[in-house]
């Protein structure tokens, strides 16, 4: 794991350009399996899961060329052999949305039981399983490896998700696109990832009708078309951004051509005092003098920020809010309804002087305005987690240490060369 070196105190300024969602590329990275027409991905990012995949896809024999510079991704997976053989990455949990392509073109797909990701609490894999047999497969364990095989090709079939599982929904839609006939899933989760992953598939050539909704239906489907799509900003890192202008007193433009999904994480940002305008297709917050937790009309309540599935805040979003709420003068209360492992790096926040009170798994109560120091943290294996630490030591005059910070190479290519240029003095160490 890496360490990063943090020298803050001073605002940040400047205009970014962002990366891609990660959390779109990977499912469109896996959705892929289902095509033999040559595809071409722009916009792609350099990150660890990309790699993996990149790696994965020539094992399994597909013709693959990254351009790292031109971040393009050529993809042609008509050369995969029938009898190809390849396990699953095992380092990254968007390994389970490859399982659909590999049994429609393998027959048999093998998973290691434990499939890895960030630390955010208990990640079943049951839904997936279901979803895997309502569309034809078989389960059983050899070893420490699940097999899936593929018995016959299903009809389509109706589901009801216990809770709006994101990649449950996405590996649905990727499952329903190999069966006959009509699919359609209730309660599917609707993020502005998963949306453009349908966009994606319908460039293909799918049908797809609800997306964005809790009622999605997908239509059977094999004869996909050529495609040359470029991934949208990530919304994950356009927020982030504006948020190190908010903690630092500073003022940042970031390019957002979607800005019809910021209207509650504006109204989130409105919480502590920092406003947000979208303009000609930027987004820029310049940071008021000092953050300050807004009241609420009804006084006796604690100012509250819930996360929760699209369209709530999102859980991945949370941390950098709670270190708004760590430098704002007041008291702010985060509600993590997604995750019971997500709030417990908090302790760490108090190495930086920040006050803070854990109700429960799920709900953190933050007492800002404190003076700061700077400090050495350890940061869990969550990505917001490592870049809200980042965040609070860019706030801070002086030098400040962050164990344990790779998670942020996860999702942000050269996001601390981003964070440099805009103004905060930033190191890499083993």
């Amino acid at each position: 794991m890496k360490t990063l070196r943090v020298r803050g105190g001073q605002p940040l300024v400047g205009k970014i350009e962002p990366s891609a969602n990660k959390n779109a590329v990977l499912p469109v990275l896996c959705a892929t399996l289902l095509s033999d027409a040559p595809i071409m991905l722009r916009n792609v990012p350099e990150i660890t899961d990309v790699t993996r995949i990149h790696a994965f896809f020539s094992e399994l024999g597909s013709t693959v060329h990254w351009d790292k510079a031109a971040k393009t991704f050529a993809i042609d997976h008509s050369t995969i052999s029938s009898s190809a053989k390849a396990k699953l990455p095992q380092a990254m949990r968007a390994s389970i949305m490859m399982i659909p392509g590999l049994l429609m073109r393998l027959g048999e797909a093998r998973l290691e039981h434990e499939v890895k990701g960030c630390t955010l609490g208990a990640r079943e894999i049951d839904p997936h399983v279901q979803v895997f047999k309502a569309f034809g497969a078989e389960t059983s364990y050899e070893g420490k490896d699940i097999v899936f095989r593929n018995t016959h090709k299903a009809d389509g079939t109706r589901m009801w998700l216990e809770y709006a599982s994101v990649t449950t929904t996405e590996n649905f839609i990727i499952s329903a696109l190999t069966a006959n006939g009509t699919s359609q899933i209730v309660n599917a989760a609707c993020e502005p990832h998963v949306q453009e992953m349908c966009t994606f598939l319908e460039k293909m050539g799918a049908t797809i009708r609800g997306k964005g909704t809790s009622m999605v239906s997908v239509d059977g489907f094999r004869d996909f078309q050529p495609v040359d799509y470029t991934f949208v900003e990530d919304f994950h890192e356009v927020a982030t951004f504006m948020a190190l202008a908010a903690v630092t007193g500073g003022d940042i433009s970031v390019r957002n051509t979607q800005p019809e999904d910021f209207m509650l994480i504006d109204r989130t940002f409105e919480k502590f005092g920092a406003h947000v305008e979208h303009k000609d297709g930027w987004s820029r917050l310049d940071a008021p003098e000092e953050l300050v937790v807004q009241q609420n009309f009804t006084s006796h309540l604690t100012t509250k920020v819930e996360a929760a599935p699209w369209p709530y805040i999102p859980a991945d979003l949370l941390p950098i809010f709670i270190a708004l709420g760590v430098k704002a003068r007041g008291q702010t209360m985060f509600w993590n309804k997604v995750y019971e492992g997500g709030l417990t790096w908090h302790t760490e926040l108090s190495l930086f002087g920040a006050h803070t009170l854990l109700c429960d798994p799920h709900r953190l109560i933050t007492f800002g305005g404190s003076k700061l120091v700077p400090a050495t943290v350890t940061s869990p294996y969550i990505i917001r987690v490592a870049i809200a630490l980042l965040m609070v030591a860019a706030s801070i005059d002086g030098e400040s240490t962050i164990l344990d910070a790779d998670p942020i190479r996860r999702a942000h290519p050269n996001f601390t060369d981003n964070i440099d240029a805009l103004g905060v003095d930033v190191s890499w160490e083993d």
